[in-house]
């Protein structure tokens, strides 16, 4: 069975991690602004259904379209990659295909880091902008809603993110691993999205260093952050040079569009660790050509957490049962709204031929049994509709060509 909307049929396109390094991902990445204006175009040219994900491992977009190029053509026009480069990174999933990588995506399956859950505060805010863009038809906001429960049971019935493990954790695991005298180090963070309070929570955790400095754009939020969180220090955008030149240690989270730490920042015989959490990357490579300077990005930090994965691996066939139960429950709705109207038209119309056959019947046969035959009949009719239904659900069936041909042959008239 198709899935389709309007005409129209389900498709995910995309790049991740999985063929794209840390820059072919940066150039496809679509910031939050352009976001909106691809949602705003896709609706105008009538593209039905349809929400983004652009994170630091992945850009996607996923709707119900007349071809997946019509989906293609957006992402390429709001990001800074082109189609060409696309063909050689892509992924493009159909229907139920597309269905089950939102599900693994969704589930941490399909994380850089096996279990990764940040990706579900990203997805909820996509979801989000999608909804205020008034572009979620009834389908996607139907999976959407099963998607996040899955992943919510994902999360509480297996220990498929046991061991604390993320794009955060891993920068401050790999501190602890190849810093010495960590606890010490004067370390710097710059950016407070969620990698960015993730990474404060985790060097606040698991070093216990006093020396933790927090620089954001907008310091409000950097202020709200630090009434919780009093062992992290706040300074200003103003004072971003002379931290970093106080700092053994750069941290950089910020979600900018271009490079927010240049050569002009870092001076030339300064010794610094550079962990770049960004996507697309924010410190420029030029920064990372310096002899005393060691930058490092996210696929480097995502090697370091084997021995977690392992165990998460173990929880993989729990989680993918679960995606299985909530895929179903989707496509049983699918079916329903599907071939509900279809069914319910069949029913009317036999009843109608049960009721016609039955009046002139009792008006030519003596003591004719009205209530006897409308129990058989009523039996005959949902046996027809059953077999109907089940018709339809076969794979090698073609729904649309069967309701036509039923609704011709019974003159139905039926209210999609």
């Amino acid at each position: 069975m198709s899935i389709e909307s309007k005409g129209r049929k389900l498709y995910n396109v995309g790049l991740s991690y999985k063929k794209a390094d840390v820059k072919t991902r940066g150039a496809f990445s679509i910031t939050k602004e352009n976001q909106v204006l691809l949602l705003r175009e896709a609706k105008k040219f009538g593209v039905d259904g349809v929400f983004i994900l652009s994170t630091c491992n992945r850009t996607e977009i996923m709707g119900f379209a007349n071809h997946p190029f019509e989906l293609i053509s957006l992402l390429c026009k709001y990001s800074q990659g082109s189609v060409e480069e696309f063909v050689n990174v892509s992924n493009v999933y159909k229907g139920k295909d597309a269905i089950r990588h939102l599900f693994k995506i969704a589930t941490g399956l399909d994380s850089q880091i096996l279990g990764d859950y940040e990706i579900v505060g990203q997805l909820k805010e996509s979801f989000q902008t999608a909804k205020d863009q008034n572009t979620l038809n009834a389908y996607l906001e139907r999976l959407i809603n099963l998607v996040l429960q899955a992943s919510k049971k994902v999360k509480n019935s297996t220990k498929l993110s046991s061991g604390t493990t993320s794009v955060s954790y891993a920068a401050v695991q790999y501190i602890i691993e190849k810093v010495s005298d960590f606890e010490s180090k004067n370390i710097l963070v710059y950016g407070l999205g969620d990698i960015g309070k993730n990474t404060c929570k985790n060097l606040i955790q698991y070093t216990e260093n006093d020396n933790v400095v927090l620089i954001n754009r907008t310091e409000s939020k950097a202020r709200e952050f630090h009434k919780q969180h009093k062992e992290v220090r706040v300074e200003t955008l103003e004072t971003l040079n002379i931290e970093i030149e106080k700092a053994d240690i750069l941290i950089v989270s910020t979600g900018a569009n271009v490079p927010t730490i240049t050569t002009e920042h870092v001076a030339k015989d300064k010794e610094l660790l550079i962990l770049d959490l960004s996507m697309p990357e924010n410190v420029d490579l030029a920064v990372g050509e310096l002899a005393a300077v060691n930058l490092v990005n996210i696929d480097e930090l995502s090697k370091i957490t084997n021995k977690t994965i392992a165990e998460r691996e173990k929880e993989i066939p729990k989680a993918e049962a679960i995606i299985e139960d909530h895929k179903s429950e989707f496509m049983e709705w699918l079916d329903h709204r599907k071939f509900t109207p279809a069914v319910n038209a069949l029913k009317s119309s036999l009843m109608s031929i049960q009721n016609d056959a039955i009046d002139f019947q009792s008006k030519k046969t003596d003591g004719f049994n009205v209530a006897h035959a409308e129990v058989i009949a009523s039996r005959m009719i949902q046996k027809i509709t059953t077999q109907f239904v089940k018709h339809l659900k076969a794979d090698d069936t073609s729904v649309d060509q069967s309701i036509d041909v039923i609704s011709k042959m019974f003159d139905m008239e039926i209210n999609k």
